[in-house]
This record gives structure tokens, sequence and C-alpha cells, in this order.
């Protein structure tokens, strides 16, 4: 085996080895998403998040398309048939697990909400929740009053 081969491994693997990466990688299982969409939906500064998706796309296994102001980001299945496999199951595991549709279910949320925080007025929907026609409305809060 060369060892461009195995640096490639490494650097895979490596992307594959952090929590916040997997949590991102569960997001984009679908479709294309939104920067502002992982900063809500992880609590996580649009720095951090940025480090963590540049890690992946050195990886080659995201890509990167801007759309304006908006950077979108998308899984990009490895050419290699193993690593393919490796992907595919890895986000196959995170859809089964509960924290992580959690996750997703907060991004439903949050991109399909009719009251959106500031910072994501605007930004493209991911096409999985604008086919699906998603509007959630805010829970109704209480009203209180005076006597």
């Amino acid at each position: 085996m060369s060892e461009n081969i195995l640096s490639q491994m490494e650097t895979f693997f490596l992307a594959l080895a952090d929590k916040t990466r997997l949590r991102l990688l569960n997001l984009m299982r679908e479709d294309e998403v939104c920067v502002c969409y992982f900063t809500e939906v992880l609590v996580e500064s649009q720095p951090k998040i940025s480090r963590h998706l540049a890690y992946l796309r050195n990886a080659g296994i995201v890509s990167a398309r801007r759309e304006g102001k908006w950077m979108n980001y998308k899984i990009e299945m490895p050419e290699n048939p193993f690593a393919a496999r490796v992907l595919t199951d890895t986000l196959e595991w995170l859809k089964a697990q509960n924290n992580m549709r959690e996750d997703y279910d907060k991004l439903a949320q949050v991109c399909c909400s009719v009251e959106v925080p500031v910072t994501i007025i605007r930004a493209p929907t991911p096409k999985t929740f604008a086919e699906a026609n998603i509007n959630i409305q805010p829970k109704e809060e209480l009203e209180t009053f005076l006597l």
C-alpha cells in the first residue's frame, strides 16, 4: 500500500473521528445545508462550524457552494468504494441514533419555522424541507394578564 493511500485513509478516518463533524454529516445526510443552520442547530459559533466543515472538505467528504452570502455544504461520496461504504454505513448508523434524530428534527424546526432567528432570515431552505412544504408554527405562549 502506498504512503499516499495511507495518508488519504488517515485523513478520511480522522474526519469521521469527531462528534461535531459526525453531527454535521448527520444534518447533511439528505440534502445540502447552509452553514447558518448548523450554527443554530448545534449552538456553536460560526468559526468553529466552519473549521469542522473545512476539515470535512479537505477529506473530500463534503463540498461547498456559495449562494450569494450563504455557504451551503453537501456530502460527496468518495470515489473509493471502501470509503464510500464506510461513509454510507456511518450515515445510516447516525440516522439510527435518537440524539441524531433530535438534531435532524431541530434542523426542520429551525429552517421551516414561521418565526426564524435574524441570523437565518432569507437563508436557502434545504430542498428536502422546501419540497415537503413544511411550515412549523411557533408554540403559542400563554397570555398573562395583570389584575
